[in-house]
């Protein structure tokens, strides 16, 4: 599920963390990297169980115009195929997920009011009208409505990030990553497959003796920045003209620490793609000049720490 770059950015926000304590343990910062990545996964769970509560709403709004004195005949025999979706039935007979669903004690009825407006939402969108529209049931069909609801409706909701951030420090941005997983299942369902609990790290998706452990990579990498924190600092320092650690920005500092640590530590990842991915990075985490900073220092530092033989890559192209 976690790819390499969420990786960086995962072991980046806790080196920064730890950095801004000034007291925490490498322990305590292990321990938090490994819940942070695991709330990735918990947040795909939250998300993908709002399936069911949604539709109940709708056949909730359906029973209560069935029963108003005297109905019209398009209220007595109103069109039902969102309320009979059968994604919801899927989701809610599949043991498996509601096993680790119930366990981790997610439930949506504390956000009701932000459901029924979001469902307010959705009946007004043209790919609603489309799918209300259409003729006969198909999971696929209902899988691809939720699809949209979950990419128009939810993604950019400020509401949405605030009830997250209130859940778990780790959701607030977390979203869009465990939405695009969101997305894959429904379209695996979509196909007829059975759900399954997608596996935290993408190396475990890979088969061969060849393929690299994600989590020892993460882990490896916060332990190898962490350690020579201060260290790579004075090297950094060292490489502007007239500069100090303090008046260097603190989030540029730390991803210059970690492609530092990256470069050294890990002999198989080619020095251009740890550059490049800490200044992709660096323009999300950063100032508008970070890219541009990140990109040279971190050019310069790894020179020098080639040049004394601190790093050494294996296999061509690699330096």
């Amino acid at each position: 599920m976690l790819n390499r770059r969420i990786l960086r950015i995962k072991v980046f926000k806790t080196l920064y963390s730890s950095e801004l304590k000034g007291n925490s343990s490498l322990a305590e910062a292990e321990a938090q990297l490994e819940s942070s990545c695991e709330a990735t996964r918990d947040l795909y769970l939250f998300m993908l169980g709002v399936v069911s509560p949604l539709t109940a709403i709708a056949a909730e709004k359906i029973a209560a115009v069935r029963n108003k004195f005297n109905p019209t005949e398009d209220e007595r025999n109103p069109n039902t195929r969102f309320a009979d979706n059968a994604l919801a039935g899927l989701l809610d007979s599949d043991p498996d997920f509601q096993k680790i669903y119930k366990k981790k004690k997610f439930s949506w009825e504390p956000y009701d009011l932000f459901l029924r407006k979001i469902y307010a939402s959705v009946i007004t969108k043209e790919y609603y009208a489309r799918y209300m529209a259409s003729s006969g049931p198909s999971l696929k069909e209902d899988c691809l409505l939720f699809r949209h609801i979950f990419e128009e409706e939810f993604t950019d909701s400020e509401e949405m990030s605030q009830i997250l951030e209130s859940m778990s420090i780790y959701w607030g941005e977390d979203l869009p990553y465990s939405l695009t997983y969101v997305c894959k299942t429904l379209d695996s369902l979509g196909k007829g497959n059975r759900w399954s609990l997608p596996p935290l790290y993408l190396s475990e998706t890979r088969k061969g003796d060849d393929t690299e452990d994600d989590k020892l990579f993460a882990r490896n990498l916060l332990r190898a920045a962490y350690l020579n924190y201060g260290k790579y600092g004075e090297i950094v320092a060292g490489s502007v003209s007239n500069w100090d650690n303090d008046r260097i920005v603190s989030t540029d500092m730390c991803l210059i620490i970690l492609g530092m640590a990256e470069a050294v530590a890990f002999p198989t990842i080619p020095v251009k793609v740890t550059i490049n991915e800490y200044v992709e990075i660096s323009k999300y985490f950063g100032t508008p000049k970070s890219k541009l900073f990140v990109n040279g220092i971190l050019d310069r530092t790894i020179q020098r720490l080639s040049s004394e033989g601190k790093i050494t890559k294996s296999g061509k192209g690699l330096l």
